[in-house]
């Protein structure tokens, strides 16, 4: 068995959901597993329909038409007649998104976001396995959330591994193509659906793979593998051909966003490769994440975190900050959900680096002016190299404000005032 994980972008028109089933004809489809994400786009258009009914409800009728064109313009781009079932199995999910939010009565943001977002997914392997049918490939259709069982964390769930496992087993066959969603689980005191974070797709596939015992991953991108570097900000790359698990592990802490973070763990425990390869090119090797040589080449890798936060404490009373002040510090930045990405403290100062993922930012600001003497600088950007060479740190600082500098044995880590 092995596992294939399709992004938004290698879905994201016609021509994508064609390529999917060029790719199965090219590299072999017996006995495989297929993760896809929602099409383009798709989650942020969610994501505003989620704002519109918590903001403007008159808007939402008009947000979900537009998803609904969306989906019938790719139906109608790879099916042979207007009759096909996938017009009316896009209608009837789409009817049931609107039901859901006529009869919902929750305020909780995370959970509406969480029963809404996930129709990106819905929508996108009812259309790939239709057209997969219709090209005489024949899958089965599962749904996601009755394998992957949650907490009932929503927005960031935690998966149950064990239930989880006996879920895969049972839902999966052992042969044969299995088409399935990315990103979601369910809670199973309720079965509310789950998401397990941003760009959690690959995370599925890890999991799937990991209750499988898969012999490989592949996750198909725009790109021909993991680059040292995001082309859209660096104008030269290299493509690395190999990474150990623990130096993917680092890229993704740091915020490489080609691997999702949580991805390879699970793979690691099995010592399941993981390849990431470009989907306009199925037979070039891209890059395998695995055991061996930990960067083949070993060159800087550079990554980017835009949209940060740099909060700077120091105590009011000029006493040191000690442990006692920095476990009340991360109690909030918890409570408040902030991802932590850097922190460095001195005698009397503390300083971290967050993504307000969540806009709670105001209401921890007043909660630390209580204790702390606070600043901040919002829409920072983190760079961090990995393997930094002097020339590399001085092509990053060049006519650049740096706000914060930090540096190890492998990772140098640069805040900048854009």
């Amino acid at each position: 068995m092995n596992v294939f994980k399709f992004g938004g972008a290698s879905v994201k028109d016609a021509e994508g959901v064609k390529n999917v089933a060029t790719v199965l004809q090219q590299t072999g489809h017996a006995n495989l597993v297929i993760v896809v994400s929602a099409m383009g786009k798709m989650t942020n258009a969610l994501e505003d329909v989620v704002t519109c009914y918590f903001k403007e409800p008159t808007k939402v009728k008009e947000a979900i038409e537009d998803i609904k064109a969306y989906h019938t313009s790719i139906a109608s781009g790879v099916f042979t007649h207007d009759s096909a079932p996938i017009f009316k199995q896009i209608d009837a999910l789409l009817q049931e998104l609107s039901s859901f939010l006529k009869t919902n009565k929750s305020t909780n943001h995370a959970y509406v976001y969480d029963q809404v977002v996930g129709y990106g997914e819905l929508l996108s392997t009812a259309i790939i396995a239709a057209y997969l049918e219709q090209v005489s490939i024949k899958n089965n259709w599962i749904d996601i959330r009755t394998c992957i069982a949650t907490d009932t964390v929503f927005r960031d769930a935690t998966v149950d591994w064990k239930t989880t496992q006996q879920q895969i087993i049972k839902n999966i066959p052992a042969t044969g193509i299995t088409i399935t969603q990315g990103f979601l689980g369910a809670e199973d005191t309720n079965n509310f659906t789950t998401t397990l974070g941003r760009e959690g797709s690959d995370y599925t596939a890890a999991i799937l793979a990991y209750c499988l015992n898969a012999t490989s991953v592949t996750i198909w991108k725009d790109v021909p593998g993991v680059l040292n570097a995001d082309p859209r900000y660096f104008k030269s790359t290299t493509l690395l051909h190999h990474i150990s698990y623990r130096e993917a592990i680092e890229l993704a802490f740091y915020g490489a966003s080609i691997i999702h973070p949580k991805t390879i763990q699970p793979l690691q425990r099995k010592e399941i490769p993981l390849f990431v390869k470009s989907f306009y090119d199925p037979m070039s090797p891209g890059t395998c994440v695995g055991k061996g040589v930990a960067l083949d080449p070993h060159t800087s890798c550079f990554i980017l975190k835009r949209n940060q936060v740099l909060l700077s404490l120091s105590s009011l009373d000029f006493s040191f900050i000690v442990e006692k002040n920095i476990s009340d510090i991360f109690i909030l930045l918890d409570t408040y959900k902030m991802k932590v990405a850097l922190i460095q403290n001195s005698a009397i100062s503390f300083s971290v680096v967050v993504d307000n993922k969540y806009n709670n930012l105001d209401v921890l600001l007043s909660s630390l002016r209580s204790t702390f003497r606070v600043s901040w600088n919002e829409s920072v950007t983190l760079y961090t190299i990995r393997h930094a060479s002097s020339k590399d740190v001085k092509s990053v600082l060049q006519h650049r404000e740096v706000l914060l500098k930090q540096e190890s044995r492998e990772t140098v880590q640069l805040v900048i005032k854009e």
